[in-house]
């Protein structure tokens, strides 16, 4: 397998379940503590070896931009009051040799879609997809087990972890064959199916190791459940001509999707990197 150097971060949701806080303000910009929520999976990224990251916005979307560049007013203000701890920070939210490309999503039509986006920046190279609202925190960044695994296998690696058989219709959820103890084959996987149907209660987390090849049955896949391109479906077509592997990967993993998993996310990073009570 090529190198991976590209990550893709799909970033274009709207963020209804924490309005009114979202209103004006991305989703992603919702800081855990002193750091916005893509920060984290950036710096994820970052860790693991990626040098090009790809996101895929929408309209509002600019303060994402705004963090990423560089910020002259800011740093001549806290230079000029000798706030060097402070510029520090605001000069290194990412180191030089990384490079920012933002795209649009023209229209909310799912996950799927949004990689798709990306494919004529990624072109014919593997590629990290990240989302922002699953926070893993791990003592190896999630993303470099993922790219360990895809070199070692010789193929697409989807995170995942073992959830409540109660619990599967949130999540893609796959079902194969053991490999060793932390991963298998994938020989089938199913989004969102209901705790009766799952074929086991292994379940898809936001952080994917694809093919590129992954980009032409996106291209095939017709819109599914919510009338939206599901990335599973685009995965279950890649499985009959690729090989897809499950990683259960090593951290923890708080669900910023959901308030309660944000609040869990705030006051678990907060004790544990910041002192706080």
């Amino acid at each position: 397998m090529k190198p991976i150097r590209k990550a893709v971060f799909p970033v274009a949701g709207m963020g209804t379940r924490f309005l009114p806080a979202t209103k004006a303000m991305p989703k992603e910009m919702l800081p855990i503590v002193d750091k916005p929520l893509i920060q984290y999976a950036v710096e994820e990224a970052v860790a693991a070896g990626i040098t090009d990251l790809i996101f895929i916005t929408g309209r509002n979307k600019r303060a994402i931009e705004d963090h990423f560049d560089s910020a002259p007013e800011l740093e001549a203000d806290l230079a000029a009051k000798n706030k060097q701890a402070l510029l520090d920070t605001v000069r290194n939210v990412l180191p030089s040799y990384v490079n920012c490309i933002y795209t649009r999503q023209p229209a909310p039509l799912g996950l799927g879609h949004a990689v798709l986006c990306a494919a004529p920046i990624v072109g014919n190279e593997p590629f990290v997809v990240l989302l922002a609202d699953d926070l893993i925190d791990a003592d190896m960044p999630v993303t470099h087990q993922l790219i360990e695994a895809a070199h070692q296998h010789n193929g697409s690696v989807l995170a995942t972890h073992h959830v409540d058989r109660a619990d599967t219709n949130k999540y893609g959820i796959i079902s194969g064959h053991a490999v060793n103890d932390r991963t298998v084959k994938v020989s089938a996987i199913v989004e969102k199916p209901a705790p009766a149907e799952a074929p086991s209660t292994l379940a898809v987390v936001g952080r994917y190791v694809l093919e590129p090849e992954i980009f032409e049955h996106l291209r095939r896949t017709q819109a599914g459940v919510g009338g939206e391109i599901q990335l599973t479906d685009g995965i279950a077509s890649l499985l009959q001509e690729r090989q897809v592997f499950g990683l259960e990967y090593e951290g923890t993993r708080y669900d910023c999707g959901s308030k309660a998993g944000f609040y869990k996310a705030t006051m678990a990073l907060g004790r544990k990197y910041h002192g706080l009570s």
